[in-house]
């Protein structure tokens, strides 16, 4: 039996919507991540990874339980995820591991640690559902950005401190002789996410040089529910200026949270705290920018739906590698959890990755799948399978595309005769044990139930735990709008 020192540590680093186009390692060609390039020549780039669903908490929740959002009844920003459903870190913490969550969880509810020990600093929003923003205020994001400061900048500067602090107490005690014990560390970053804007110093790297949308429309907002989005959305006629000025501050954004992994990384290596670590980069979801006219995340669109990861462990993982098969964030759950020897978590839907990682000959199946739910009446789903991805929506014609063929998604194919057997056996698969009606109905239940407790919350002001506090004049724009 291995000693507790010999056991590996984990550092996972997960930020808040980064589309993966939008990364050096994955061929952009503006875009200054020097740190994030370095660990992916280190390890391992996955090509095509997606999130369990292409918004902030429900992705989040079935990252930490690795079960799909229906299976922890946490479809939007408002669930609150049950805290008997055993989580990652629990799995982690049963194999003798203390988790650190340093930032970003987007947790609701009284549970704020969902299995980790400690928490040095929390969200910037309130622990109870019921706040957040408006959906115009998506709108608003783009034609207010520039250069300034951003709140959840701050946020994960605090985040970068107290985890440069906690590698260095590591380091002292190394130092000092005593036995070192493997650490598990989760850093929750709020960047690149909107509102695009970003101190003067980043956003001058990209102001004049910014490109435009690679497609700034398609015929797919015909569909009707990108025509009920646009309008739920406020979504308006932007002009190029404000497309390059919030597209720039989004790069921005990028190069900015590069530089605090850099220093993070940094502090670890300083500390001879490196050896035997395994690192882990990805995200909840990832942002149009602009893409097909869109903004945000919210679709099953590449740009919203798939994620960067990049997994590295020097010395027992390939390292300069690209993976090409399709995986989940779920399965990267599953990877975490038995490269630190913990026992996989019941009803998990990850796959361990960490034979592919590996290099070794793997029977894996190319699927992933995501979920999109919201009160006002849309139940969405995605497969991507092989080559192919099918979008359904309940009650709605769904979209299929051959990414082999278009990568960009522009040939709608759920009408093309020749396809008409992807589709069906696409649509079978995507709702197989999956019931949008009893989803519509958890969902009622769960609105009805929300509207009690957003009353007790503004009636009793209860104590939250693990808040980071937003000061007034936090986040602010050079040149109002």
């Amino acid at each position: 039996m291995k000693k507790k020192s010999e056991h590996p540590n984990l550092l996972y680093i997960h930020s808040d919507q980064h589309s993966p186009r939008v990364l050096g390692c994955y061929n952009d060609p503006l875009v200054q991540t020097p740190h994030l390039d370095h660990l992916a020549e280190r390890g391992t780039v996955f090509e095509n990874a997606y999130c369990p669903s292409p918004v902030c908490t429900p992705s989040r929740m079935s990252m930490l339980t690795g079960r799909y959002p229906f299976e922890n009844e946490a479809w939007t920003n408002h669930h609150v995820l049950d805290s008997g459903i055993p989580t990652m870190a629990h799995a982690m913490g049963a194999a003798g591991y203390r988790p650190v969550l340093i930032g970003r969880m987007h947790a609701l509810g009284t549970d704020q640690l969902h299995g980790y020990v400690e928490r040095p600093i929390g969200d910037h929003s309130s622990n109870f559902p019921g706040a957040g923003y408006a959906p115009k205020d998506l709108w608003r994001s783009v034609v207010n950005s520039g250069s300034g400061q951003s709140t959840y900048q701050v946020h994960d500067e605090d985040v970068t401190a107290a985890t440069v602090d906690f590698f260095n107490r590591l380091g002292v005690k190394k130092r000092a002789g005593e036995s070192a014990e493997p650490f598990c560390l989760h850093i929750g970053f709020m960047l690149p996410h909107s509102p695009f804007v970003a101190r003067k110093e980043d956003f001058d790297l990209y102001k004049d040089v910014m490109t435009p949308p690679r497609i700034s429309e398609t015929k797919d907002l015909s569909h009707p529910f990108f025509q009920w989005w646009r309008e739920y959305a406020g979504y308006g006629k932007p002009s190029e200026q404000d497309v390059l000025r919030a597209r720039t501050a989004y790069w921005a954004l990028v190069t900015r949270m590069d530089v605090m992994i850099g220093e993070i990384l940094e502090a670890m290596r300083k500390n001879g705290l490196d050896e035997n670590t395994m690192v882990v980069y990805s995200s909840d979801h990832g942002e149009q920018v602009g893409e097909k006219g869109l903004w945000m995340k919210r679709t099953f669109y590449e740009d919203s739906v798939r994620v960067p990861m990049i997994v590295s462990w020097p010395g027992v993982l390939q390292e300069g590698e690209r993976c090409e098969r399709v995986v989940s964030a779920l399965d990267l759950n599953a990877t975490m959890v038995e490269a630190l020897g913990a026992d996989p978590l019941p009803h998990s839907r990850g796959r361990s990755m960490l034979g592919l990682l590996r290099g070794e000959a793997v029977d894996w199946e190319d699927v992933a799948i995501s979920e999109y739910c919201l009160y006002e009446g849309h139940y969405q789903r995605m497969i991507r399978s092989g080559d192919w991805k099918l979008i359904y929506y309940h009650g709605q014609e769904p979209q299929l595309f051959n990414l082999a063929e278009d990568p960009e998604e522009l040939n709608d194919r759920a009408q093309d005769p020749d396809c008409r057997e992807v589709r069906e056996e696409l649509t079978e698969r995507v709702l197989a044990g999956w019931d949008p009606e009893w989803v519509a109905a958890k969902m009622e239940e769960k609105r009805v139930n929300l509207e009690v407790i957003r009353a007790w919350v503004q009636e009793t002001n209860p104590p939250e735990q693990f808040r980071w506090e937003v000061t007034p004049g936090m986040g602010f724009l050079d040149e109002v709008r």
